[in-house]
């Protein structure tokens, strides 16, 4: 697998689809932390799948604006927190702390079990509709992150990466050394001496 990270171009318009999905991200997140905590609390063991149930059936229906933004953003919002959690008592992590706006500003999202094709400078993605890049990208994808940093979005995801690799050959001759030429090889290639001496002769006698 190989990680691609790229900065996108987009207009003001696409900012605020880009903010308000991470929003919708973030607020989930802290949602269901908040659940999590409190059902741990009265002795239940919680778990992404409980979460996103309860979300589906009880909660998103109280607020409209969700309907506007990709349903796939909540789900990877509680796949991350219950990772987090999964790291925690791993040790291998701190205990999951609510996000604030500002910092983390991400999203993933998918295309329901489609690839996604990343060609050229433009993009169609799942919902968000077609971005461009600064960078030409070819990838195929499962799902992207689309994250926020000093006020840039950036694209982010893995994909299956096939290095060409070229078989080795070795030609194994033999070789005899002769006293008239240097080496013979067994191909037939005939190597002559170097007769580094009878080529210096005349001049190492004129030194002497």
């Amino acid at each position: 697998m190989k990680s691609i990270r790229t900065k996108l171009k987009l207009n003001n318009q696409q900012k605020t689809l880009m903010a308000q999905h991470a929003g919708y991200s973030r607020w989930c997140y802290n949602w269901g932390l908040s659940l999590w905590n409190a059902a741990y609390i009265d002795g239940y063991k919680p778990n992404p799948r409980k979460l996103r149930e309860v979300f589906t059936n009880h909660t998103k229906p109280l607020y409209p604006w969700m309907k506007n933004l990709s349903s796939k953003v909540y789900q990877y919002a509680f796949m991350n927190l219950g990772e987090a959690f999964k790291r925690f008592f791993q040790g291998l992590g701190k205990y999951p702390r609510f996000k604030k706006k500002g910092k983390s500003d991400s999203f993933t999202i998918d295309n329901c079990g489609k690839p996604i094709e990343l060609n050229g400078w433009s993009h169609k993605l799942p919902f968000i509709g077609i971005v461009k890049t600064y960078e030409p990208i070819e990838a195929t994808t499962q799902k992207i992150t689309i994250s926020r940093q000093a006020g840039d979005w950036y694209l982010s995801c893995s994909y299956e990466f096939q290095a060409i690799t070229t078989p080795k050959t070795t030609d194994v001759v033999g070789v005899d050394l002769g006293v008239k030429t240097l080496a013979t090889l067994s191909d037939g290639k005939v190597f002559e001496s170097v007769k580094s001496y009878r080529k210096s002769e005349a001049k190492l006698s004129r030194l002497q």
